[in-house]
Order: structure tokens, then C-alpha cells, then sequence
């Protein structure tokens, strides 16, 4: 189950979206650290959706399902923030005391982000009922065994994904990273509008 459980949270980490930009974006911009520590957050986020679907949840799956526009406006609203911040975002000095600040900060986004992701606690409840591992009332370690692996496949993509980006670090020059800023500023932007655009389409239904 464990085993299972890694290939899963690798695979879908491994999806292209805003979370993968923004760690692609923040360790070209401040290393491979502040890029692995978003991931990390988006892997717990990932983890705690798992728990939910292998264990049967389903006072908390119906609950977030019920809610899930809310959590797509609210997750729009926030990724058209950090495009808006990116955009306009100078390239970091050298602050030791700034880049443990940021840490926190690149931890939560990337958390918050993933959390108000409807989509992603509706792939997880698929893919474990679609192959059968969702766990039995008598058999909830084999669930968190499962939880745990999709928690560290997920962690060991974003570390790879943060080690491999952070080769190009060394020659991105200043305008470079200006150049970085307004592109994936831009891409989260349209993310956003694009999560609003689908609250507006529900809400006017």
C-alpha cells in the first residue's frame, strides 16, 4: 500500500499547474530551498486530501464538496494575488532573516492553495475507488500506509523537481529574473481568472 500510495502522490504532483510554476519560479528566484518548501506544502495538502478519501471520510469529503465553489472562488481570489505579487516582485537580496520569513510564507501559499483545490480531493476519492484502495473499516493502517506514500511521492517530486531547477539558477541574471517574474506572474494570473471564470459559470447557472 505504501508502495501504491508513492506512485500515486509522485504522479499527481507531477501534473503541470500553478503550484509546479510557483516552485519552478521561487527557486530560479530565491533557490532550491524556498522551491522544495512550497512543494512541501502543496505534499501535505496532497496527504491530508488522501487521509480523507482512504479512510472513507465522507462527513469531511461531502462537507468540502458541498463548499467547493466557495473553495474555488477563494482559491482564485488568492492565485490572482500572488500573479498580481509576482508580477511586480524585485529580485531578492541576499537576508538570511527575509528568506526564513519567506520560507513560512512559500509553505502556506503553496498549502492554502492546494487545499481550496476541489479538484484535488475528487481525484483522490476517484483514483482510490477506481483501483480499490480505499480502506475497510477494520483496516486503517493499510489507509495511512497508503496516505504516507502519496505524502512521500509527492515529496520526492517536488525535491527533483527544486534540485533540477535550481541548475539554472547560476545564470539567471538580474533581468533574467525580472523577465521570470513577469512571465510566471502573468500564468498564475491567468489561473486565477480562470478559476473565477469557472465560480461565475456555476454561480450564474
Amino acid at each position: 500500500m505504501f508502495l501504491k500510495g508513492l506512485v500515486l502522490g509522485f504522479s499527481i504532483a507531477a501534473i503541470v499547474g500553478p503550484i509546479g510554476l510557483l516552485c519552478i519560479r521561487r527557486t530560479l528566484v530565491s533557490g532550491r530551498l524556498s522551491g522544495f518548501i512550497s512543494g512541501l506544502g502543496a505534499a501535505l495538502a496532497d496527504a491530508a486530501y488522501a487521509l480523507i478519501a482512504a479512510l472513507g471520510l465522507t462527513a469531511i469529503s461531502g462537507f468540502l464538496l458541498n463548499y467547493q465553489s466557495i473553495l474555488q472562488l477563494l482559491g482564485g481570489l488568492f492565485l490572482c494575488y500572488l500573479g498580481i505579487q509576482t508580477f511586480f516582485s524585485k529580485p531578492p537580496k541576499a537576508n538570511q532573516g527575509a528568506l526564513q520569513t519567506n520560507l513560512v510564507n512559500d509553505f502556506i501559499s503553496t498549502f492554502f492553495l492546494t487545499i481550496t483545490n476541489p479538484l484535488t480531493i475528487l481525484s483522490f476519492i476517484a483514483v482510490f475507488a477506481g483501483l480499490g484502495l480505499a480502506a475497510s473499516s477494520n483496516d486503517y493502517f493499510a489507509g495511512v500506509m497508503l496516505v504516507s506514500g502519496v505524502f512521500v511521492g509527492s515529496t520526492v517530486w517536488w525535491l527533483v523537481l527544486s534540485i533540477a531547477t535550481g541548475f539554472f539558477r547560476k545564470s539567471l541574471t538580474h533581468t533574467g529574473i525580472i523577465i521570470v517574474n513577469k512571465i510566471s506572474g502573468s500564468i498564475i494570473l491567468g489561473f486565477g481568472c480562470w478559476a473565477l471564470w469557472g465560480f461565475l459559470k456555476k454561480v450564474l447557472m
